[in-house]
């Protein structure tokens, strides 16, 4: 095997695997070192496949213990097999790190399974890195380098975590039993979900959030609408609320909550969800002259380079949200941008999903933050509650709101929250991508009864041409 690559990746989660994958297409040789002995990263491995097989299993159970008698099935109230759903899960993950291990061989990328590390900067020539496996270490030679090692559950500070009693995400997705009441600490995407899960295979959930708006990067009215509806589905949530002090015992964990809740819980499992941060431990960025920003991202050019010479990073390392599908596109554009061609990413079209039950989905901005911009604007809004289908599926929560300028009718920003909000935004980021405006909405036929005639309606109803609403 030769040591000597076009590109070296070390990491193999999605910005680092579709940078592989893009770069062999356009005719590199390519590497990736991966520490995991699966492809895919913290969110096909412990993140955000495995976390959606749990939240669609649940969400079943759910469906059949509580909605089946009103469609006129009956059935004997269903009991859980946590163990398969589990074993489900781990086989969706198995048969995805599968199939990019597969494109590495159809694209012949190397793959070295192992910790990376950059080496020692030369004067001229090659890139070394080395890679430190089972059977030692060897070193790679590279034209260029890419750092793609994604993020890091975010610690606390006097909540010592165990895996066990007090845990992250990746814990949380493999409870071997039923927690009896379960703390989530941090009200982000990843604490209500994870919390929506174990909320609905029979767990107390109380969710703790130090912010007092929670989601804050979320439209106002679909953050309320959200966290009224799963604390109607039995979760309770602390907003402006600390956890000043953990004790455990054999049996449980007890918490002391201050600030705008002062009280004492007792539980069985905590999950610290408190965010993430970039992944640069071990990397020896200072040696090779990589700076940092005062997040402690690493700072890059337009062509996603470093401050030093032919090293590249992307996804969770740089700025931006820490989600997969900005890693992927990046490591797309970085790829076709060392072979010459001139993609970007648009970082103001970034959609946004809240996997709970309503989904909450978003691109572009929101009420406030056009008022901040004294940017002017209209609101069409179209309630799932007036939709046929959403009527058919007795999924009826939640609306669609679309803000557009006044006077072109462009659209500025879509938030959604309701059945298949992640599949509905899809169509509000292509308008919005090109440009589009409500006339162009109006324009486009949607078939009925679909749940995509809400943004149909939403958006006609910012001008006050909605038919239905």
């Amino acid at each position: 095997m030769s040591n000597t690559f076009d590109l070296i990746v070390i990491g193999g989660g999605p910005g680092g695997y579709v940078a592989a994958i893009r770069a062999a297409q356009l005719g590199s040789s390519v590497a990736v070192i991966e520490k995991r002995k699966a492809l895919g990263g913290t969110c096909l491995n412990e993140g955000c496949i495995p976390s959606k097989a749990l939240l669609d299993s649940s969400e079943l159970f759910v469906q059949a213990r509580d909605k089946f008698a009103g469609h006129g099935i009956l059935v004997d109230p269903p009991s859980l097999d946590l163990g398969k759903m589990m074993q489900r899960k781990e086989e969706i993950i198995t048969r995805l790190t599968r199939g990019i291990a597969s494109l590495f061989k159809k694209n012949k990328i190397t793959l070295i399974t192992g910790l990376g590390q950059l080496g020692t900067p030369p004067a001229d020539g090659p890139l070394k890195v080395v890679a430190t496996t089972e059977a030692g270490e060897q070193t790679l030679q590279g034209k260029r380098v890419l750092l793609a090692t994604g993020s890091v559950a975010v610690d606390i500070p006097g909540l010592p975590q165990d895996g066990n009693q007090v845990g992250q995400a990746r814990d949380a997705l493999s409870y071997d039993s039923v927690p009896e009441h379960l703390v989530v600490i941090g009200g982000g995407y990843i604490g209500l979900e994870l919390g929506s899960v174990w909320l609905r295979l029979g767990s107390k959930v109380t969710v703790v959030e130090m912010l007092e708006k929670m989601l804050p990067g979320t439209d106002h009215e679909v953050t309320e609408t959200l966290l009224k509806s799963l604390q109607k589905q039995g979760m309770t949530i602390h907003s402006g609320t600390r956890v000043a002090s953990l004790e455990k015992s054999a049996d449980d964990v007890v918490l002391k909550l201050e600030g705008k809740v002062e009280q004492t819980l007792t539980c069985d499992k905590v999950l610290v969800a408190a965010g993430r941060k970039p992944c640069t431990d071990g990397l020896a960025l200072d040696e090779a002259g990589i700076k940092l920003d005062e997040n402690g991202r690493i700072t890059v050019d337009d062509n996603y380079q470093t401050s030093a010479a032919n090293i590249y990073a992307i996804g969770d390392l740089i700025h931006g949200p820490m989600l997969a599908h900005k890693a992927m596109d990046e490591g797309v554009v970085l790829a076709e941008r060392l072979a010459g061609e001139k993609p970007v990413v648009d970082y103001k079209l970034i959609p946004g999903v809240v996997y709970t039950h309503p989904e909450a989905a978003s691109v572009g901005p929101t009420e406030a933050q056009l008022k901040d911009q004294g940017t002017a604007y209209k609101v069409g809004r179209f309630p799932f509650m007036a939709s046929g289908r959403a009527r058919a599926m007795d999924n009826v929560d939640g609306f669609v709101k679309v803000l557009a300028n006044p006077d072109s009718g462009r659209i500025l920003g879509v938030h959604i929250i309701g059945p298949y909000a992640s599949e509905l935004i899809s169509e509000a980021v292509t308008v919005v991508s090109f440009g589009g405006s409500i006339e162009d909405v109006a324009l486009t036929m949607h078939a009925h009864p679909t749940l995509s005639e809400a943004f149909k309606e939403a958006a006609l109803g910012a001008f006050g041409k909605a038919v239905h609403g």
